[in-house]
């Protein structure tokens, strides 16, 4: 049997940190996305996230070394299509808080790992449904990812310029914003209500009812007369100039927010244009002031700009890349982003000021921590049988 011990600068590393959430015991069953990285959330706040493989993989297609959403986690292998493999992972259950699952609605119902099946041997544990449909409703079948999730709840819709398709944002405000974060919510709120002497329940997270949710405010301003429903036209979608990008001299951007006044007025006289732009409030010559300030930006590189706001309260950035971010000054000063493993990554967020969370762990190997967790979850079974073994990685 594969026994991975990980050590730190300070010795063996824990399963369970120091976080707010240390002592409280979640089982994920293996997948890819909003699943896995709603997990990671509950391991960096100190969970003990014991991650379910199954034999073969996710199918992520990555080297798991660097499927970052899986570290602070431990890994054993189960075959749930084994004879063994149900009864082993509602053993699991019977000492867990969450489970979380991102299955296709019945699926885990017809593996002996659902809800009613878990629930029987854990009354008081949160069952965290992970899917992008929602368990009910006429596509709760069908297949999808995140850009049909957002694109349905008019989310994709609003993102992007008038004469253009729409931007598509990564897979940011469906998966991980519409997804897993609401599910984590959720079955934070569902545990504080088990523990408060309620008892254990599902948890039905849908990327599409988080994506909706995610516009409210939006929903309000449309009923009320203040934004209209198409892209580009509107105070926070980029139809205002003062709130936008702008390319630079050298070919790359800056990002303006000068939406008050005050801070407007620090824009336009340190870009140098306070003589020249049209009256802010001037909605008929927005597109002259656009024009203005787009003129202006192109002066000067990204680097210059950056120099000439810095200081300033005028809501100005430079847009950095993923890789230039974490050498931004702030950035780092905060360490917003930290180096675990030799790899540079975002850290634990929110922070804690009694209860901080951390990156104990790298991510899990498949089925690499088995026998830690046979022994720390008194599950001597686990280690054993062909339902538990391990996968190789070259």
């Amino acid at each position: 049997m594969l026994h991975q011990l990980c050590h730190s600068a300070g010795g063996l590393m824990t399963a369970t940190g120091t976080g707010p959430l240390a002592g409280v015991r979640v089982v994920e069953l293996a997948g890819i996305g909003p699943g896995p990285f709603a997990a990671m959330l509950l391991a960096d706040l100190g969970a003990d996230v014991v991650r379910v493989d199954r034999p073969g993989g996710a199918g992520l297609g990555i080297d798991p070394a660097y499927d970052l959403t899986n570290r602070n986690k431990r890994s054993v292998i189960i075959d749930l299509k084994a004879d063994e493999g149900p009864g082993l992972v509602l053993d699991l259950v019977e000492r867990a808080d969450i489970l979380i699952e991102g299955y296709r609605p019945g699926v885990a119902e017809r593996l002996g790992v659902g809800p009613e099946d878990c629930l029987a041997r854990n009354p008081g544990l949160v069952y965290g449904r992970m899917t992008g449909w929602g368990q009910d409703g006429p596509l709760a079948q069908r297949a999808g990812h995140d850009i049909a999730y957002i694109a349905i709840t008019g989310t994709l819709g609003m993102i992007g310029s008038p004469d253009e398709g729409p931007t598509v944002p990564a897979n940011l405000v469906g998966d991980y914003a519409g997804g897993s974060l609401y599910l984590v919510i959720g079955v934070l709120a569902a545990l504080q209500h088990a523990r408060g002497g309620g008892v254990g329940q599902v948890v039905d997270a849908a990327i599409v009812d988080g994506a909706a949710h995610l516009a409210t405010m939006i929903h309000g301003m449309v009923a009320a007369g203040g934004w209209q429903d198409r892209r580009g036209a509107n105070l926070l979608d980029g139809g205002c100039p003062f709130y936008g990008t702008y390319e630079t001299s050298d070919g790359q951007y800056m990002a303006v927010g000068s939406l008050e006044q005050q801070f407007y007025d620090e824009f336009i006289r340190l870009l140098g244009i306070q003589d020249v732009a049209p009256a802010r409030k001037d909605l008929a010559r927005w597109a002259e002031l656009r024009t203005t300030i787009a003129d202006r930006f192109r002066t000067r590189t990204r680097e210059e700009w950056t120099a000439v706001f810095e200081g300033s309260d005028a809501c100005v950035a430079p847009v950095l890349s993923l890789k230039e971010a974490p050498h931004h000054p702030h950035l780092a000063a905060r360490a917003t982003f930290t180096g675990h493993g030799g790899i540079t990554q975002p850290a634990p967020a929110p922070r804690f000021s009694a209860t901080p969370g951390s990156i104990r762990r790298p991510p899990a190997m498949p089925g690499a921590d088995t026998a830690d967790v046979a022994r720390d979850w008194d599950l001597p079974a686990l280690s054993a049988g062909p339902a538990s073994t391990p996968v190789q990685e070259a």
